[in-house]
């Protein structure tokens, strides 16, 4: 006769987690942190952006005073302006020019750096670029003051005639009566984004497939000409982000760029001609005003009209690079 055999259940064999155990401390860790960054950000835009509206809430300038031309702060004065188109053109043109100078410097660094140089030279050219990265904006401004300033002004005093043989003078620039000058800003700005732009470009170029390299070159076309047809095209998301950064670092420099660019508050008339950018004033102005005085009010809107730009160029790029991707 068969055995009856009954089922025996047995209790669980994994033990309870504790409540301890069930809590994931790296996530929580890494969100707590990721939500402080973000609560950060948004504070400060947020404070930013209430102060610099504050000299059209309070103080009731209206909107249209700040695309004027002059800039009169002092309200003892019976003629109180506060223009701050002199110093928005300053930044945009000091900070273009910079760009247009050190933008094919850093793009043919990097390209030599990831597809030319040999190991020994990039061991040598990218911690030497490390170190610029890592020299103080007073150090360049003086720099500019001790050596550029008066090269400047020594070589380039009298008016610069540019013309054809045939036709005669075209544009006459004035002489760099002093040195300090647009380009002297420029000029120092596009040597310290020189690196900034040359590390995001490396390694962007770096992050192409090697297939793509390999493949290219097995159809017969040169080092050139992949280059020219195969990497650039493919990095050209990442080298227009290091523009951008470069840009941004340029707008948002004011010490150094202080210290050789003249300080007249102006609009840019002529590269040779002295001006000056939100940055630098924002630093000339913040020892002589009082908390909640029009004239700081006004600098808070520098402050907001520099985020702005900021923004609008980084939206910009994003805006581009996504068409590109898309197409």
């Amino acid at each position: 006769m068969a055995q009856m055999t009954t089922a025996y259940h047995a209790p669980g064999l994994r033990a309870k987690r504790s409540f301890m155990n069930r809590i994931d401390a790296p996530q929580i860790v890494v969100l707590a942190a990721a939500a402080s960054m973000i609560f950060i950000v948004a504070l400060l835009l947020a404070f930013i952006a209430w102060q610099g509206i504050q000299l059209f809430v309070k103080d009731g300038v209206p909107v249209s005073q700040i695309f004027s031309s002059t800039w009169q702060p002092d309200m003892t004065s019976p003629n109180v302006s506060f223009g701050l188109l002199p110093f928005i053109a300053g930044t945009v043109f000091v900070t273009v020019v910079a760009l247009l100078i050190s933008t094919p410097v850093s793009v043919g660094l990097a390209l030599f750096l990831s597809e030319v140089a040999p190991q020994w030279a990039r061991a040598i050219v990218q911690p030497a670029l490390e170190i610029f990265v890592g020299i103080p904006s007073v150090v360049w401004g003086w720099l500019g003051i001790t050596i550029l300033v008066p090269f400047l002004s020594s070589t380039f005093g009298s008016d610069i005639n540019l013309g054809l043989p045939v036709v005669g003078t075209l544009i006459t620039i004035p002489g760099f009566l002093t040195g300090f000058s647009w380009l002297a800003g420029s000029l120092v700005l596009s040597i310290m984004i020189v690196p900034t732009i040359t590390s995001v470009s490396y390694d962007a170029f770096r992050a192409i497939p090697q297939e793509l390299r390999t493949g290219s070159l097995a159809l017969g076309t040169t080092r050139w000409q992949t280059i020219r047809h195969v990497l650039i095209p493919s990095a050209l998301t990442g080298v227009l982000t290091a523009v951008v950064l470069g840009m941004t670092r340029a707008a948002g420099e004011a010490l150094a760029v202080q210290m050789v660019i003249g300080n007249s508050p102006s609009m840019p008339a002529a590269i040779s001609q002295p001006v000056t950018t939100l940055t630098s004033q924002i630093t000339l102005d913040m020892g002589n005003t009082v908390f909640g005085e029009p004239w700081q009010d006004a600098l808070w809107t520098m402050s907001l009209v520099l985020l702005i730009i900021s923004i609008t160029s980084v939206v910009l790029v994003r805006l581009i690079n996504k068409r590109r991707m898309g197409a």
